[in-house]
């Protein structure tokens, strides 16, 4: 089993692209708001018990990828680069697969604000995802997070400080569409084409 972590900042088209990786290679799509928009109707976002749920059910869906025969997953993060907390909590879904047999690589996107405050009112982000169709809310989310975090890494941050030696790669994809990202994805890593009928790349 094949674990495709795909992070960077809200609105950088991780789903997206997730969703065209997942049509190029036959892996499932377990994107971030899958497990968030469940839980948001019963607990206020970011509350202690929403964050230990959405954990829960992101741990449990990996497992459950990772003991099956699916060949892949592709799943989506937020991922705050600076804080230790959120390192130990990826490092833990990675290790799952790992334990199992199974590998991992990592995909960091980025795209300026500009760019991403665009993309929040995109016609497929808004259908997959409805805690942001209020576009109010949903542009405020972004830019204090932005404010507040960082969740892209600098230069070599990645290798030296985060995950050493892992497979990684990093695209600006401000004027990619994501197709073209996915491709760069499955050529970078050598993912196997989907059994479904994707061509060759």
């Amino acid at each position: 089993m094949q674990l495709v972590v795909i992070f960077g900042p809200p609105a950088v088209g991780k789903m997206t692209v997730g969703h065209e990786l997942a049509k190029l290679t036959g892996f499932k799509l377990f994107h971030n708001h899958m497990s968030v928009e469940p839980i948001s109707d019963i607990f206020e976002f970011g509350s202690p018990p929403f964050g230990r749920l959405v954990n829960e059910i992101r741990r449990r869906v990996i497992e459950e990828v990772a003991d099956s025969d699916l060949p892949g997953l592709v799943f989506t993060f937020v991922w705050a680069v600076d804080d230790p907390d959120d390192k130990e909590l990826v490092g833990s879904y990675a290790e799952i697969v790992r334990s199992r047999g199974g590998q991992v690589h990592f995909v960091e996107l980025s795209a300026d604000l500009a760019e991403r405050l665009v993309r929040t009112t995109s016609e497929f982000r808004l259908e997959h995802k409805r805690s942001h169709r209020d576009k109010e809310f949903s542009r405020g989310l972004l830019i204090d997070l932005d404010a507040n975090y960082r969740m892209n890494t600098e230069g070599d941050e990645f290798e030296q400080r985060l995950f050493p030696g892992e497979d990684y790669l990093k695209i600006e994809n401000d004027h990619l569409s994501a197709s073209e990202v996915a491709r760069q994805i499955v050529n970078a890593f050598d993912l196997p084409p989907s059994c479904q009928g994707a061509r060759p790349l």
